[in-house]
């Protein structure tokens, strides 16, 4: 089974991702594709340097001119996403084929929905979590001032369109172990390792 783990920014998406793997899911994670596509004499740096020359300086992307250009435009987000995309998903399904059989595998993917990723994976996986804790987490992380987090944010599909489009939501609105419960539940049902209903956990997930 192809799982699609996503959630906005901050979230805490990659620490369930962790968890997924050391429960034995195989992990691809696009946001470390995405920075490998972008590398040094890399075809996607050549085809943003020649969209945006101003982001690419002694041959590496300037990330932070980038970033600001994409998240103050939402048509130049959209083309960067379309000069990427094709690259991402080419790696991301050469790094699949790497899993054993019958491995769960978890593609990691902060655009799942906006980009039209979920089509792709069998089932949906939503990382949520309270919005003032994911920007302390963001700034304290990036090291980015708050407007510039919510602008980041602002890019994102919407929490609550993603709810409604999810198969399966684990809610990050407690401790690591809590979090670590909840996401070896997720696991378990994906798996096919519990035949529990989902009703019974707790309301920490849900499945549409």
């Amino acid at each position: 089974m192809r799982v699609g783990l996503t959630g906005g920014i901050g979230s805490g998406k990659s620490a369930v991702a962790s968890i997924f793997a050391e429960q034995g899911a195989f992990v691809v994670d696009t946001d470390a594709i995405a920075r490998e596509v972008v590398a040094p004499n890399s075809d996607g740096l050549r085809e943003i340097a020649r969209v945006w020359p101003q982001t690419v300086r002694g041959g590496s992307l300037d990330r932070a001119a980038l970033a600001d250009i994409v998240f103050s435009d939402p048509k130049a987000r959209e083309r960067l996403n379309a000069l990427l995309h094709p690259h991402i998903r080419r790696i991301a399904l050469e790094r699949e084929a790497r899993a054993r059989p019958g491995q769960l595998v978890v593609h990691v993917v902060p655009l799942l929905f906006e980009s039209g990723y979920d089509r792709s994976v069998d089932k949906s996986v939503l990382v949520l979590a309270p919005l003032e804790q994911r920007i302390a987490r963001v700034v304290e992380r990036d090291r980015l001032d708050e407007s510039r987090v919510r602008a980041r944010m602002a890019a994102q599909i919407e929490p609550e369109r993603a709810r409604r489009a999810a198969d399966f939501i684990i809610e990050n609105d407690g401790n690591r172990e809590q979090l670590r419960e909840r996401t070896r539940a997720v696991y378990e049902l994906l798996v096919g390792r519990s035949n529990r209903d989902l009703s019974s956990a707790e309301g920490f997930l849900r499945e549409s």
